[in-house]
């Protein structure tokens, strides 16, 4: 599974001009958004839930998430005048990372607005990812692909963009294939996230490499 994508052709954009890109073909009438999240430790400077996060105050990040609930239920309703149906796969290693469960409240979010988000441990694709991990990859359609790239500290850094028909197509059987597999957002959360105690030394915890 993904097992051509480390070998295909790509274009490296920056991030300004992988934002354009993704917006300009995403109005396209692409019909299907799929998203592939695999890294477990990331920096979102600029997003105030992150930065309450990252500065140690959890019951404030947990606020400011929250206070994105419209602007999240916005996008869903774009999505729907375009005919755009949104799925996202969370990966999730074990023991949760302290970005993975300040994320988890966030998608929590969109999940309780509409978006339709699933969790699957890593641990059960394990075989899978025997010789490469599964991709951060963000696929529109049948049109284009994009493979997240970070810089060192876990920032975002552009995207790696793919147009190959047949690459695209394979991604997308596999992140269907996975999709399957995994677990009902609420379910996950419930029993793995809600339980744990808010994570200690965030700061410290959020600028691990990839």
């Amino acid at each position: 599974m993904f097992d051509s994508f480390a070998h295909g052709a790509s274009e490296r954009l920056d991030r300004p001009t992988y934002h354009a890109d993704l917006g300009r073909v995403y109005s396209s009438g692409i019909g299907f958004l799929n998203k592939l999240e695999r890294g477990q430790h990331f920096q979102e400077r600029g997003f105030p839930s992150w930065e309450a996060f990252a500065g140690g105050d959890w019951e404030r990040a947990l606020s400011l998430a929250d206070e994105r609930r419209e602007e999240y239920a916005r996008e869903i309703r774009r999505a729907s005048d375009l005919g755009v149906t949104h799925r996202r796969l969370r990966v999730v290693e074990f023991p949760v990372t302290p970005y993975v469960q300040w994320e988890l409240f966030v998608l929590r979010v969109r999940v309780d607005v509409g978006d339709a988000i699933k969790v699957i441990d890593a641990r059960d694709i394990s075989s899978i990812e025997r010789n490469h991990l599964v991709p951060e990859v963000v696929i529109l359609g049948d049109v284009v692909m994009y493979e997240v790239v970070y810089d060192e500290d876990g920032n975002a850094a552009g995207a790696n963009r793919y147009t190959d028909s047949s690459l695209i197509r394979e991604t997308n059987a596999g992140f269907d294939a996975l999709y399957e597999r995994g677990e009902g957002f609420y379910e996950f959360f419930d029993r793995e996230i809600m339980t744990l105690a808010p994570p200690r030394g965030a700061r410290a915890a959020t600028g691990f490499r990839r």
